[in-house]
């Protein structure tokens, strides 16, 4: 795996924000489990860490991998339950954002700083985004009558997170995309709930 160390440097800028778009993306969904495998990417050696964000090798320390383990089957357990997981979503719409604008810096390789203050603004907008769109999907999924829907949802989401990470470190021109189908789901889930947020504004006046 050390082999694919190098590789991070030899991206071109459309691959490196492909990444960076993905993880973003994927932490409004999954932050813990998106946290949990940057970090064991980082630690594997399959991703490498620019010089200037030595710092975000925290992300591999063991005590990180630990907590954001705990994190994402917490998330994983509450994300099932009708309801829950709303409250669990509401929660998290100040954590999820910022959790994806540092996954972001994390993944660029940039030593201009205004450059990494675009990619923080963009990975958080990606992650606010993504969030909105899993909150408002859940939405409309909780107030369908069949109970199931919430848990096949949930585990949907859960195996297309893990898979699609790995996909995006293993080949960034995957990761391009995956992070451009995400930013389409995204926009089309918004605007879906969007649209149901509207006629249950509509009918109760």
């Amino acid at each position: 795996m050390a082999a694919v160390r190098g590789n991070h440097h030899h991206m071109g800028i459309i691959e490196i924000l492909g990444l960076a778009g993905s993880v973003s993306l994927l932490s409004g969904w999954r932050l813990y489990l998106t946290v949990f495998v940057t970090g064991l990417a980082m630690r594997l050696q399959w991703i490498s860490l620019p010089e200037n964000l030595q710092m975000l090798d925290a992300l591999a320390n063991p005590w990180v991998l630990g907590i954001s383990a705990v994190g994402a089957l917490a998330e994983f357990f509450a994300d099932k339950i009708l309801w829950l997981d709303s409250i669990w979503d509401t929660i998290h719409t100040l954590i999820r954002p910022l959790g994806g604008a540092l996954l972001a810096l994390a993944v660029v390789d940039s030593g201009d700083p205004a450059w990494q203050v675009v990619t923080f603004l963009l990975g958080g907008g990606a992650a606010l985004m993504s969030h909105g769109a899993k909150a408002g999907a859940r939405a409309i999924v909780n107030t369908s009558p069949e109970p199931v829907s919430n848990a096949v949802v949930s585990t949907g989401e859960d195996v297309a997170t893990g898979g699609l990470l790995i996909l995006a470190f293993a080949n960034p021109v995957a990761a391009l995309i995956v992070a451009s189908v995400l930013l389409i789901l995204c926009l089309f889930l918004v605007y879906k709930g969007y649209r149901l947020w509207r006629k249950i504004v509509s009918s109760g006046s």
